[in-house]
């Protein structure tokens, strides 16, 4: 099996992010950068997968240059390759437009793709969009929120399992197929000192957008403006209302009605 994981790096989760924010922004300066949390437990199953059926875990990455160390992270646990696409024209636009990147990133491979796994969002701005993005583009089915999966390579199918409002669900599309993995999937591995070692010895190619054959006109610009980041308001403190119940009950819709306004 050829399997590719796209990997997003976000500030580390462990970050402090409240203390980082001034002026309705967040400095992001001098922050920890890491693998999105969700997108290792991709990394981690297409590992079991290629160990268990044979093939290749090719890992794309879309970013600046230090975007590189989350492949080479992700490298370390014993991925195969890594591909960064870098271009200025990408910087800024829509998850739609990552999404087109990723896609013309996978359709390049000299290999035929038999699964991509994503997190199945960000822990950086918590939109999950550009899985079902990519599924789209690719024209391909898209299983989301991921917690078992099972792989027939020779019927060209595979079987999801995930949890559902009041039990489990499980569904079935053929292959190739975008995946999106949800918490509980796995435990993901630690990296050896010999993936350690071997990831420097890796190439990473850079891809730019002229060399995924996108230009201006493909990529639409931000689909959601960030206006203003700050604390929530403070909690106002609680009331204790006195008397009998029936008079408790009067005065307490009263206060819903009148004062917070929400009947």
């Amino acid at each position: 099996m050829n399997i590719v994981v796209c990997i997003k790096q976000v500030p580390d989760t462990a970050a402090k992010i409240q203390e980082r924010v001034a002026d309705g922004r967040i400095d992001l300066e001098s922050v920890e950068w890491v693998a999105n949390p969700y997108d290792e437990y991709g990394v981690e199953e297409a590992l079991r997968l290629t160990e268990a059926h044979g093939g290749q875990v090719t890992l794309i990455t879309l970013g600046p240059d230090r975007a590189v160390q989350a492949l080479k992270d992700m490298l370390a646990l014993g991925a195969d390759e890594g591909i960064h696409i870098k271009d200025p024209l990408l910087d800024n636009v829509s998850r739609r437009g990552v999404a087109k990147a990723l896609a013309a990133a996978i359709r390049k491979l000299d290999d035929d793709v038999d699964m991509v796994w994503t997190g199945w969002k960000g822990m950086d701005e918590d939109h999950g969009l550009v899985p079902a993005y990519l599924a789209e583009e690719l024209g391909w089915p898209h299983l989301s929120f991921v917690q078992a999966v099972d792989v027939d390579p020779d019927a060209g199918r595979v079987t999801v399992e995930r949890e559902a409002e009041g039990g489990k669900e499980v569904l079935e599309a053929p292959l190739p197929a975008v995946l999106s993995a949800q918490k509980g999937l796995n435990e993901v591995r630690y990296a050896s000192l010999k993936g350690i070692m071997a990831v420097k010895k890796k190439t990473i190619p850079e891809w730019t957008a002229s060399d995924l054959g996108l230009d201006a006109s493909e990529l639409e610009g931000p689909d959601v403006e960030l206006v203003h980041v700050g604390p929530p308001p403070e909690r106002q403190p609680g009331r204790i209302l006195d008397g009998t119940p029936e008079e408790t009950a009067k005065e307490l819709v009263r206060l819903l009605r009148e004062e917070a306004k929400i009947i």
